[in-house]
């Protein structure tokens, strides 16, 4: 029975991988079909985060599949003939604000998950989601930092999931880790594109 629940999760997990990178690959094409793929792979891994204890990812994919929705409306304003958003920068007293402010609820988010659940990486876990709400705001509103946040928060992912041994993930965050870069580089041509 252990084994049929092994197997499960794993087809869970691919297809969870799967659905995560297409959204990927269409939020760097700056697609809007994007959220439909990321709000799938989000639920099929809260699943897969409370069965591998990993409490805080869970509530931040809980927080990815919200995101897709607002997401979604968001990037489908031009067909409703409202302004469309467009890539843009934020200035440097944004981030003086968001850093300190997703430090302190990481703190206090690592602290509740050490005292009151099995968690045994709280404060990595929750460093990782509290910065990847931030992130996923940043990419709905189309906040070209929103990749500088997620190629950090990707890497250190890398080293949760492979700790956790949750292969499949670690290889999707290192693929993540890798196009980040390379959304980053879009998002800005984007950017200058729009300036002319």
């Amino acid at each position: 029975m252990e084994n049929l629940q092994v197997n499960i999760d794993l087809i869970i997990e691919i297809a969870s991988v799967v659905l995560g990178l297409v959204y990927l690959i269409l939020v760097m094409m700056e697609n809007i079909w994007c959220w439909i793929f990321g709000i799938t792979s989000s639920l099929l891994s809260v699943y897969l985060f409370i069965e591998y204890q990993l409490f805080s990812e869970a509530i931040l994919y809980f927080f990815y599949a919200a995101v897709g929705v607002y997401g979604w409306i968001m990037w489908s304003r031009k067909k409703a003939g409202k302004t469309a958003i467009v890539v843009r920068k934020w200035k440097w007293q944004n981030h003086a604000i968001a850093i300190p402010l997703g430090a302190a609820l990481s703190a206090s988010l690592g602290w509740v998950m050490s005292n009151f659940t099995k968690s045994d990486m709280s404060y990595i876990d929750a460093t990782t989601t509290m910065f990847s709400f931030i992130a996923s705001y940043l990419e709905a509103q189309k906040v070209l930092s929103a990749w500088i946040y997620w190629i950090v928060i990707n890497g250190v992912s890398v080293w949760l999931y492979f700790t956790k041994e949750l292969m499949v993930y670690g290889w999707l965050m290192v693929l993540y880790f890798v196009m980040s870069f390379a959304g980053l580089y879009m998002w800005n041509k984007t950017l200058k594109l729009q300036r002319i």
